[in-house]
């Protein structure tokens, strides 16, 4: 007889509360080292989330539909609030904290978030190199390749204001989407026209605005973050540490900023 269904069993319960194993558990276990894990773990579901999101927009997008396009931004920006959030719950972990289970983490590293470099593909930062830090052959590789290669939530924004009636220059649209969306004087000019005049698309513009700015506040915080807890020694992994976060401090959308100046 088939048992009935439970929340436990609904929700996969037991293998998610079985899933934070701290490296420190082979002597003395580091108190802290369960916070970090559950908290990293916590972000990767909110980033598997944001991408489903993403790529459900896209789709209205592509269909027109601005009304649920909205609604859905609106979400994901919901969620961005939580996602930074979460960074003052790390914070209250103090350097000596971390150091003493910093050691156990070996060459692990959030640089290797595969979905937070969907993330960024999605929304238009696209690096080819990205790949090199992830294992070929693997269905986490398949995944980021294929990400990779299409298009970006602006790729389906420029089509969808195509659609609407704007001259979106034909080199945008027939663009090459693995590479960095990059600002265009052509696209400028007609995004200030929609603000002058459509107001309903000039919201829509404001809300990329605000998932760009959500994404840079998280991008912000969590490079302070870096900083208070290590300063500038070099980041776990190996990698750049708070100097390489640095560098990532840049738009998404630089169209949408920089006509700022034009009003």
């Amino acid at each position: 007889m088939k048992a009935d269904l439970t929340y436990s069993s609904y929700l996969h319960l037991e293998d998610l509360l079985n899933a934070q194993h701290p490296r420190s558990a082979d002597g003395q276990v580091e108190h802290d080292e369960m916070l970090f894990i559950i908290i990293h773990q916590v972000y990767e579901l909110w980033f598997k989330q944001i991408l489903h999101e993403l790529d459900y927009m896209m789709g209205l997008l592509r269909q027109q539909d601005d009304i649920r396009a909205v609604h859905t931004v609106r979400r994901v920006l919901t969620i961005l609030k939580t996602v930074v959030t979460q960074i003052d719950v790390l914070e209250t972990m103090t350097p000596l904290e971390f150091n003493s289970f910093r050691s156990y983490l070996e060459a692990s590293s959030g640089f290797q978030s595969a979905q937070f470099r969907q993330l960024e593909f999605a929304l238009g930062y696209k690096r080819l190199a990205m790949l090199q830090h992830f294992t070929p052959d693997t269905p986490t590789y398949a995944q980021l390749e294929q990400r990779f290669a299409q298009p970006t939530l602006w790729d389906a924004f420029l089509h969808y204001l195509a659609q609407k009636g704007y001259a979106v220059p034909t080199e945008l649209l027939e663009r090459d989407v693995t590479q960095m969306v990059t600002a265009h004087e052509g696209l400028q000019a007609i995004l200030i026209e929609v603000y002058r005049t459509d107001p309903q698309t000039a919201q829509l513009c404001e809300y990329w605005v605000d998932l760009d700015e959500g994404l840079q506040e998280w991008r912000y915080r969590h490079v302070k973050m870096v900083e208070r807890t290590i300063g500038t020694k070099m980041g776990t992994g190996g990698s750049a540490g708070v100097g390489y976060l640095q560098t990532t401090l840049k738009p998404f959308f630089p169209d949408l900023w920089i006509i700022r100046s034009a009003f």
